[in-house]
């Protein structure tokens, strides 16, 4: 067979298979970073399906899960025409009812539950109306950044274990299978507040809460900070910054600009109330 009508075969072969379908195979290789290729049943020149490491099995125990030669199904993630691939999730058929669940959330979709158990890294949440998880003590998963707008010092302020709490779905982490949230989400955003009522030009008193080598950090409000970069300082501050300022001193400053889309507010100007302008 020759290469055009090798490349022929293989789409008219895929033409036939749609995101959704369950597809059987036998693997033929396995790598850690790539996973698995598949040869598919219907199509035994060579292997059109691929299966990534995160999509084999949401259980710690993969190694197990496939061996070369071994029998597999998955449903279709993915079917690409031009590369001859289609991508497969082992994941769909090993735990259907969690991954009907999770592919039919939309984002914004407000879910509840009880805080399983608390991470250094995040939050588990046990959802009211969802199934569980092979491994984790919850399908819901939030971030430490997506616990408050604030700055988080201790996730045991915001919530404890056994807490019932309502989140905003944010994706399918396809990769554990979970439900990542937002706590947040569901209270006022301060900066766009912090925008819609301050005008550019004004100035406020604030607090250094960062001496870095590109600028101050100065919070205005509560849990609004902004950036004075170095080359808005006076010269002789720009070049003993680390020095003459230090985190905790209040200072007062000029609102430049505020970018609600990406959350960033700049300041020019710096006098301290200690010593008058710096």
């Amino acid at each position: 067979m020759g290469a055009a009508s090798g490349d022929q075969a293989v789409r008219d072969f895929l033409a036939g298979i749609r995101v959704g379908d369950l597809c059987s195979g036998t693997v033929g290789e396995i790598t850690r970073s790539d996973g698995l290729t598949v040869v598919l049943d219907g199509f035994a020149a060579r292997p059109l399906g691929s299966v990534r490491p995160g999509d084999i099995s949401w259980r710690w125990d993969v190694a197990t899960a496939v061996n070369v030669g071994g029998r597999i199904t998955g449903e279709v993630t993915a079917v690409d025409l031009d590369a001859g691939r289609v991508r497969l999730a082992m994941t769909a058929t090993e735990n259907p009812e969690l991954w009907a669940f999770l592919t039919t959330r939309q984002r914004g979709e407000i879910l509840t539950g009880t805080v399983a158990a608390i991470e250094r890294f995040g939050v588990f949440v046990s959802l009211d109306d969802g199934p569980d998880h092979p491994v984790f003590p919850g399908v819901g998963f939030i971030t430490i950044p997506e616990l408050s707008w604030w700055r988080v010092e201790a996730v045991s302020g915001i919530v404890r274990v056994g807490h019932q709490v309502s989140c905003e779905f944010l994706q399918f982490d396809d990769w554990n299978g979970e439900a990542r949230l937002s706590l947040k989400a569901m209270l006022p955003d301060p900066f766009a507040a912090f925008a819609e009522a301050t005008p550019v030009g004004r100035r406020l008193r604030g607090q250094v809460t960062k001496v870095v080598p590109f600028g101050v950090f100065v919070r205005v409000a509560d849990g609004i900070e902004g950036l004075v970069h170095l080359r808005d300082l006076p010269r002789p501050l720009a070049e003993t910054t680390e020095q003459a300022l230090q985190v905790g001193e209040d200072v007062t400053v000029v609102v430049t600009e505020i970018d609600l889309p990406r959350r960033r507010l700049t300041l020019r100007d710096l006098w301290s109330h200690k010593g008058g302008e710096l």
